[in-house]
């Protein structure tokens, strides 16, 4: 199997689309038609991680985090990273990133530590602008149904927590069939009347391509008519961080001791408790310090991700704690979801999760 058809795949849960503006997600070293012999996953990418997936065997690695962010100007051997990707290209092993492109999807890269800390009623906490697209077309009566659940199948439709979700008016069309057309139906040179419904849906900017297809293939006309339109709607699925509730509240230091236990971590920098229940919870792993406002506001009672500033923790004003476990503690699990998303989806090749813990904060 090639490496084209592995990325097409891991770009259905992390759309390269949704990443942000400052991220290099995506294939970074390699060709997408390059067979993959064996996968190694990993949070980074270092000269050790490449030199255990030259070890193993493996010609792909799919880290977390990009081995190049800004732009390259040289290749000398400098630097680690100049060094990783001289190396890459010299054994032949591709890179790949899912970044910011997965942390922005509810299923990503917060999803394991959420279900670890046993969240339910999960949302995402900070809904990404400019998201959702609205889709129109116009479907003869008869094939109004066959249209439609063409552009549900293909990921149109969805709402909150309600799917299929589409609008049908009645109307009527008119067309008229130049030479060198093949009308459906109707004459050449001849303005046609036909009852037809028009059909709108809502969807996700990143699946337009996919949708449009979908709908096209099943659309009886040799030219489709349709409109898209941007919508300032946002969807509850694309964004960054997360928030959700436990099941039954627990007291503060029960609820840090189990986070502490949960991720690994040596200690866990925090705000002051405030002697109430934890119920609420808001996490975003990785640097989430930007969104501290926006927990606090959704009123959670405890907001947990990493790098946070000194004078950051000043923002939780009593009104809730803000937990700071670290950057690679908060985001560790992300191998363990890529790892299960591959094995799910493909069985064709090994594999397996770096044994390299590429975390450069060390602990006295």
């Amino acid at each position: 199997m090639t490496i084209g058809k592995l990325v097409n795949k891991l770009e259905q849960l992390a759309p390269p689309m949704l990443q942000e503006s400052y991220d290099n997600s995506g294939l970074i070293v390699g060709n997408l038609k390059t067979e993959i012999t064996k996968v190694l996953i990993s949070f980074d990418i270092t000269e050790l991680v490449l030199q255990e997936a030259k070890a193993l065997g493996a010609n792909l690695i799919i880290s977390h985090h990009p081995i190049i962010f800004g732009g390259l100007k040289k290749l000398n051997g400098s630097n680690y990273v100049e060094r990783a990707v001289i190396f890459a290209i010299k054994n032949n092993i591709a890179l790949y990133a899912a970044h910011t492109s997965l942390d922005n999807v509810i299923g990503g890269t917060n999803k394991l530590l959420a279900e670890k800390l046993g969240l339910h009623h999960i949302n995402i906490l900070q809904e990404q602008a400019h998201s959702l697209l609205k889709i129109v077309t116009y479907v003869p009566f008869d094939y109004l149904e066959k249209v439609r659940l063409a552009m549900f199948e293909a990921g149109a439709g969805y709402i909150g927590q309600y799917d299929q979700c589409s609008f049908a008016t009645k109307g009527e069309g008119t067309y008229r069939a130049l030479p060198g057309a093949t009308p459906f139906i109707g004459e050449i040179n001849q303005r046609h009347l036909e009852g037809e419904y028009r059909l709108e849906t809502i969807l996700p900017a990143h699946i337009k391509n996919n949708v449009l297809q979908a709908m096209k293939q099943a659309h009886p006309y040799e030219e489709v008519a349709y409109d898209i339109y941007s919508i300032e709607n946002k969807s509850k699925k694309i964004g960054a961080g997360i928030i959700g509730s436990l099941k039954e509240a627990v007291d503060e230091e029960s609820f840090l001791k189990r986070l502490k236990r949960i991720t690994g971590a040596n200690c866990i920098r925090h705000s002051a408790l405030r002697n109430k229940p934890i119920r609420k919870v808001a996490l975003c792993g990785g640097s989430g310090a930007f969104l501290i406002k926006k927990a606090k506001a959704s009123k959670a009672d405890i907001y947990i991700t990493g790098d946070v500033k000194y004078h950051e923790f000043f923002d939780a004003e009593d009104k809730m704690i803000i937990a700071d476990v670290g950057h690679y503690e908060s985001e560790q699990f992300t191998c363990q979801l890529l790892y299960d998303y591959i094995k799910e989806n493909f069985h064709t090749f090994a594999v397996q999760i770096s044994d390299t813990n590429t975390n450069p904060i060390k602990y006295l």
